[in-house]
């Protein structure tokens, strides 16, 4: 993993020569940023898993900053965000939902499925009939899908930091204890 990223990821000299890059270049030059070690790798898991959950909109560019900052791994803050995808996404997002919902303790909305069909069945009507049901429906979804998100993001945070840490030292004992074998 690490010679991938090695050989993939950028030397500081290629960023400050790109002229897009030149006004954060001081950033990039940062101790963290490119290197990859435990403790930037692991910081880069929790940033990209924090701001893929949190937000569904300009997840890469604020793990992007917030690795710059905190002297995490630009790219694997990067790619960590990709935990929602097209894919994961609707599954990720009803789970977050029914989370906050058994937090808060809220029940379903109170407009019906069909309600909402109907009044978007009634669009060549007039817009004015399914708009106030849409926002009525959404409204009540809101709350409990935030607070889901929230609590998805905080933990998975945390827990791929510290998965992330974990593993990378069991990694080091156990090519440590290769090395002692293979002396003895």
């Amino acid at each position: 993993m690490r010679k991938f990223f090695r050989r993939y990821s950028p030397s500081h000299e290629t960023l400050q020569k790109n002229w897009m890059l030149r006004p954060m270049a001081h950033l990039l030059a940062r101790p963290g940023v490119m290197r990859f070690n435990r403790r930037s790798v692991a910081l880069a898991v929790g940033i990209g898993l924090f701001f893929g959950f949190m937000f569904p909109v300009a997840q890469i560019p604020f793990a992007a900053l917030a690795a710059l900052f905190l002297r995490a791994n630009l790219p694997v803050a990067v790619l960590s965000t990709f935990v929602t995808n097209p894919f994961t996404f609707p599954p990720i997002y009803y789970l977050a939902y029914r989370t906050g919902m058994l937090v808060t303790g809220a029940v379903a909305p109170v407009v019906a499925h069909e309600e909402i069909r109907d009044a978007l069945g009634a669009q060549a009507e007039t817009v004015a009939r399914w708009l106030p049901t849409l926002w009525e429906w959404m409204s009540g979804v809101g709350r409990p899908l935030v607070i889901g998100l929230m609590i998805f993001a905080v933990v998975g945070a945390v827990l791929g930091y510290f998965c992330v840490d974990l593993a990378w030292r069991w990694t080091i004992v156990r090519r440590l204890r290769r090395r002692i074998a293979a002396r003895g």
